[in-house]
């Protein structure tokens, strides 16, 4: 509940309507406490007082009655109407939602074509028609506005509890002996409370409007009673002479919904568990950059050059630092694998060479990254976005969720053609054709008529390779595009992009977790953990006579075949929290080797020839030999 109430004070607006609301209500609370005139008691000698008059300091209505008396009493009435129609409407509507897409089948066809039915007809006209056939009256008013609106609680909690009672923990639950209202009650229920809640907060709005409109019309509230919509009935007739005793109740409605509706937005929002890590957010067109300090200059050590990078997430009052000043570089034709644990910052250190890193909350705080000697950190857009797939393309992880649902496979491939440069439909068709073939799917005539979900997950990643390859970009970095493939299919894109890199020298930044695929692919490696590099060599160097302890203990997690092992390692412990970076050496905390000296300033990255390391006790490979 804290969690809830902390995400709703992030959106001010909401904020301020959740205070105006709770203002109002209790205003409207108290009420019957305060020293006011009869809200029904005329007047005529007193009639359209002014505000601010003596006595009445909002004025008078047509009759002398204390406009703010009645405001105040109106108000609590159509609060009190307004709500009372949201919770049965709510309960009803999903009730019938709950039942009709628990079961489905005859069941939620015959509930879901009655419910059609009813929303066939225009809202307000349906609840006229209630209000004529049960006759003038603010009760009656209510059962109109709520039962226009069961069928919008109905049709979205259908929806939800669809796809609810298809889910595992639902078959479960049936195979344990539970009755279905069991289940209903325990699992499907409270799956969708929170669906229940945000269409509340969400339409509370409206039916007040629509009970004030009732009342307008003369159906709702019935003389000498008061809401907000007679109030304002009562008033159209003196608009012109007395706006005065039009505008103080709409006024009121005015600031209801609209407090309402914001504070519904907010609570739509705070009840999204993806907001947590600010993932609806719409995140700028590049990451947003923040450099002080002298920028690195370019050292032509390759063709892409990181120098001191740091990314850092700003969430609220915590700054998380996801990569911490890596410097790294590739040559042309050349392979650089990047290991390490999850959330090492081997994917946002990627991210963030083009910018992509979302912003917010993502924020570059220092270094540079020089292609061809441009650094392309603080770029303007417009250069970042010409040279996104032209000079430097990604392969994601799951091409399932970088590839849209609802486009062939081929017009995908030719709009990344066409987002660099001008060519026709053939032209294009032929170039897709290529770049399929050039990736080994077979048949690729036809593929390009397939959607996504038509393909195996090995094909799909293969389009994604194609993909990053329609524009001849000169580097490809591919974040674990083989993590989720099954050993055969991921050797065949491994061999691809090797072939690839060698036909074509390309430059490839392979991102990893296996060291079986550096063994294979990479020239170099660069370690890294907790933001930062390791260790960074040759591949064979690397794998032969590991230097830094956290990749020793990374390679003794890896299951050999024969050779008599049999116990697989573990690294003890987690990796630290990156909003919470320990002093000194970041593995210190779980390596065998630490010492006080460890734990006590920031170690630097030595290198030495081809090789870095950044630990002041490193194994030493001819010393254990010897040993």
């Amino acid at each position: 509940m804290t969690g809830f109430f902390q995400l709703l004070a992030r959106n001010r607006l909401a904020l301020a309507g959740g205070v105006v609301l709770s203002l109002v209500i209790l205003l409207a609370l108290v009420t019957p406490l305060l020293p006011l005139a009869d809200p029904d008691v005329t007047d005529t000698a007193n009639r359209f007082k002014l505000p601010f008059s003596e006595g009445a300091l909002l004025g008078t209505d047509h009759l002398g009655r204390d406009l703010l008396s009645r405001l105040l009493w109106g108000t609590r009435l159509s609060l009190a109407v307004g709500f009372a129609a949201a919770i049965v409407a709510a309960t009803i509507g999903s009730a019938i939602g709950i039942v009709a897409g628990f079961y489905g089948g005859r069941t939620d066809n015959l509930i879901m074509r009655g419910v059609d039915m009813l929303m066939a007809f225009p809202y307000i006209l349906l609840a006229l028609a209630i209000v004529a056939a049960l006759g003038p009256g603010l009760f009656n008013a209510l059962i109109a506005v709520a039962a226009v609106n069961v069928p919008f609680f109905a049709r979205n909690i259908r929806g939800i509890t669809v796809g609810i009672a298809h889910k595992e923990f639902v078959d479960a639950a049936r195979l344990a002996g539970l009755s279905n209202t069991r289940i209903i009650v325990s699992e499907v229920l409270p799956n969708v409370i929170p669906v229940i809640v945000i269409a509340m907060s969400t339409t509370i709005g409206w039916m007040i409007l629509e009970t004030a409109g009732l009342s307008f019309l003369g159906l709702g509230s019935q003389p000498p009673q008061a809401d907000l919509g007679s109030m304002l009935g009562e008033a159209r007739s003196a608009l012109i002479t007395n706006p005065h005793t039009s505008i103080v109740p709409g006024l009121m409605i005015l600031v209801i919904v609209m407090s309402i509706n914001l504070l519904g937005d907010g609570v739509r929002d705070a009840l999204d568990p993806r907001l947590k890590s600010g993932a609806l957010s719409r995140p700028m067109a590049a990451t947003r950059v923040d450099r002080k300090g002298p920028l690195p200059a370019p050292t032509g050590a390759g063709l892409l050059e990181v120098q001191g990078l740091q990314t850092q997430f700003h969430i609220k009052d915590r700054v998380y630092r996801a990569v911490g000043g890596v410097d790294l570089h590739v040559a042309k034709g050349e392979c650089l694998g990047i290991i390490g644990e999850s959330g090492s910052g081997k994917s946002v250190t990627a991210l963030s060479v083009m910018g992509l890193v979302a912003s917010p909350p993502g924020v570059i705080t220092g270094g540079a990254a020089h292609y061809e000697g441009e650094d392309l950190i603080g770029a303007p857009y417009r250069r970042l976005r010409g040279m996104r797939g032209r000079n430097v393309a990604y392969i994601f992880q799951d091409p399932l969720a970088t590839l849209h649902p609802l486009y062939r496979v081929g017009d995908q491939l030719i709009e990344a053609i066409r987002a660099h440069r001008p060519i026709g439909r053939e032209e294009g068709r032929r170039k897709a054709v290529e770049l399929l073939t050039a990736v080994r799917i077979p048949n690729p005539e036809k593929r390009i008529a397939n959607y996504p979900h038509e393909m195996s997950g090995g094909m799909r990643q293969r389009v994604g390779i194609a993909m990053a390859l329609a524009n001849d970009p000169d580097i490809i970095i591919a974040d674990e595009p083989t993590t989720a493939l099954d050993v055969t299919v991921q050797a065949q894109v491994l061999t691809i992009l090797d072939d690839l890199r060698r036909s074509r020298g390309l430059a490839i930044i392979f991102i990893t977790h296996d060291f079986g695929v550096v063994a294979q692919l990479c020239d170099r490696v660069a370690v890294m953990y907790a933001g930062r590099i390791v260790e960074e060599g040759r591949t064979a160097d690397i794998l032969g006579a590991p230097r830094h302890p956290y990749t020793a203990r990374l390679m003794a997690c890896v299951p050999e075949v024969g050779g008599g092992k049999r116990r697989l390692e573990a690294i003890a412990g987690l990796p630290p929290v990156v909003d919470r970076l320990p002093e000194g050496c970041a593995f210190a905390e779980r390596c065998l080797k630490a010492q006080e000296a460890c734990r006590r300033d920031e170690i630097p990255l030595v290198r030495d020839g081809a090789s870095a390391v950044r630990c002041l006790y490193p194994n030493d490979p001819s010393r254990e030999a010897a040993e």
